[in-house]
């Protein structure tokens, strides 16, 4: 069945950003090795460790203390938990939890239009995926 995406739940470091939230993202990736040998006419690989990034982005927010410039402009460079339910909260719903290392807070303001924010983060570590 298909999902809607409006009912994504997203925190960053125990600070729920869904309300601040219009876009995100979490993906995974894999080192890749070439273990070609002699005699092969095509490349072979073997996978390696696990990697991945994560975004976030929505419409600028001065809420003070709970805005997203106010949540994630001090934890840049630190390791924090994200939190992202894709389905929303609810009992079933899967949920993934990862430690990620914030590398990115920008804010972009178009002269036409509202101030944006988004967030980039490094995973750093293995991924939980459960059931809520």
């Amino acid at each position: 069945m298909f999902v809607h995406g409006k009912s994504t739940f997203i925190s960053l470091d125990g600070d729920n950003l869904s309300a601040f939230v219009d876009t995100s993202e979490l993906g995974r990736t894999s080192d890749s090795h070439d273990v070609t040998t002699y005699g092969k006419n095509s490349h072979v690989y073997s996978g390696g460790l696990l990697d991945g990034k994560a975004t976030m982005a929505g419409t600028y927010d001065n809420t003070a203390g709970t805005g997203p410039r106010a949540v994630i402009e001090p934890i840049i460079g630190a390791v924090v938990q994200l939190i992202r339910r894709p389905e929303g909260t609810g009992a079933g719903k899967p949920q993934d939890t990862v430690n990620v290392l914030v590398t990115d807070y920008k804010e972009t303001n178009p002269v036409a239009d509202m101030v944006k924010w988004e967030c980039e983060m490094q995973l750093s570590d293995d991924v939980a995926s459960t059931v809520q």
